[in-house]
């Protein structure tokens, strides 16, 4: 029960990946479903503002990608779209 009230932390400027580990572990809280209803409102409205910071840095990290493309010595903006790995 420890680690689910840890869960909640003041906002600060926080990495992508410290971000998504936070929300995983509210996640899980909620998953957990034993929590008290107030508790549950709190770390649903945590988990939406980490999935909202997490959002907002992988559309600046996209942008950067974005503009260092390259075409024809030129930089143009380009979507990033990632290969998607084959099915053995």
């Amino acid at each position: 029960m420890a680690e689910k009230e840890a869960v909640v932390k003041p906002e600060a400027e926080a990495s992508f990946e410290s971000c998504l580990d936070e929300l995983e572990k509210v996640v899980k809280a909620l998953e957990a479903g034993d929590l008290p209803l107030e508790r549950a409102i709190e770390l649903f409205e945590r988990g939406m503002s980490l999935s909202d910071t997490c959002r907002k840095q992988l559309e600046e990290a996209e942008t950067r990608v974005e503009m260092l493309i390259r075409r024809e010595g030129k930089i143009q903006a380009e979507p990033f779209r990632p290969e998607k790995p084959e099915k053995p």
